[in-house]
């Protein structure tokens, strides 16, 4: 009878110590990308049955049984972090409270809206149509002020975070108050000074930040293309007909590009296009907002590349400077052809 009862305990213990290492052992396998995606509308038994033909639990018997004594019946949409050597028990544990892993979106340069929509998609559970369709919706974008052309002025570089779920609304919502944030008193009173609108000022510095790389050349710069604006002159900006091209490779522009029929052609439009060449760096717009006071109405590249612009009052000095820039080019051009 003793040795029945020892016997009986023996199995019972047994049995108690492998339902306890499979609920909580290492009993979950990581897929090859470390995360389990959650589709809105997806319902229990879908993301169980996932679960196990993506390998990442050997069966759904364990799992039932782990989900119902944690009344576990109903999952959340998202995307969640499956580390390798989890529990059954932790699984279920962030798939019933919903921790999802945030999605960190890094902003860099972007040109176009076609360029945000496919990152977007990329990165999150709708796709880049849902994201451009949201983006071209003027009767979406009025409740923040922008429409189609002026939307990118507001996405500003930098690194933000969300749920992987979230909608093209919720994206920009956020995007669009750090930039609210930004535009702070003090900067919304610079702007005034130089007589343009927050949207103005990023378009601005999105031209500056398409004209020059050199830190140094940019004030200089955004001070030329303000005096061109405030005396009511063509702004001539080589980056708007890149844009109105949709080529952004061109190294030269010539004079058959300056005669394409876009509003961004500031060279047949008078101010500023209507919206901006790219994603505009924050420090870019600072550096707009306190351009210094020049009479420079035109500049044009250094004839020995070194990235740096000659700056002048009157365009007969200008046309000097750009006929030995141009001779520098077409010297350079030879040289790499020769070389080929």
């Amino acid at each position: 009878m003793k040795k029945t009862l020892r016997f009986a305990f023996i199995i019972v213990l047994i049995l108690v110590l492998f339902a306890t290492w499979k609920v909580f052992g290492p009993s979950v396998t990581a897929p090859e990308d470390k995360f389990l995606y959650i589709k809105t509308g997806e319902t229990f038994g879908q993301v169980k049955e996932e679960l196990v033909s993506k390998n990442i639990i050997s069966s759904a018997r364990w799992f039932d049984w782990t989900a119902g004594a944690l009344k576990f019946n109903s999952v959340k949409a998202g995307k969640y972090e499956i580390k390798k050597g989890m529990s059954l028990f932790e699984l279920i544990r962030i798939l019933k409270n919903g921790r999802q892993t945030p999605v960190k979106l890094v902003i860099t340069k972007l040109r176009l809206k076609e360029d945000f929509a496919r990152k977007l998609g990329q990165q999150f559970e709708f796709d880049s149509l849902a994201a451009i369709q949201f983006l071209t919706n003027n009767d979406s974008l009025k409740t923040f002020g922008v429409d189609s052309n002026t939307v990118i002025a507001t996405v500003m570089p930098d690194t933000y975070s969300f749920f992987w779920n979230s909608n093209p609304k919720m994206v920009y919502q956020k995007l669009y108050d750090h930039w609210k944030k930004f535009w702070n008193d003090e900067r919304k009173k610079k702007a005034g000074s130089i007589q343009l609108s927050p949207i103005e000022v990023s378009t601005l510095a999105s031209i500056v930040d398409e004209e020059v790389n050199l830190k140094t050349e940019k004030a200089k710069i955004a001070s030329v293309y303000l005096n061109r604006l405030h005396k009511k002159m063509n702004m001539q900006a080589c980056p708007t007909i890149k844009y109105a091209l949709r080529d952004f490779a061109l190294t030269r522009i010539y004079e058959k590009h300056l005669t394409v029929q876009s509003p961004y052609n500031t060279y047949i439009n008078e101010g500023l296009p209507p919206g901006p060449v790219c994603t505009p760096q924050p420090e870019t717009i600072d550096i707009v907002l306190n351009a210094p006071q020049t009479d420079y109405l035109y500049f044009v590249a250094n004839s020995d590349f070194s990235g740096t612009h000659i700056y002048t009052t009157n365009y007969d000095d200008h046309l000097k400077f750009a006929k030995k820039f141009a001779e520098a080019q077409d010297k350079q051009e030879s040289i790499r052809k020769a070389n080929q």
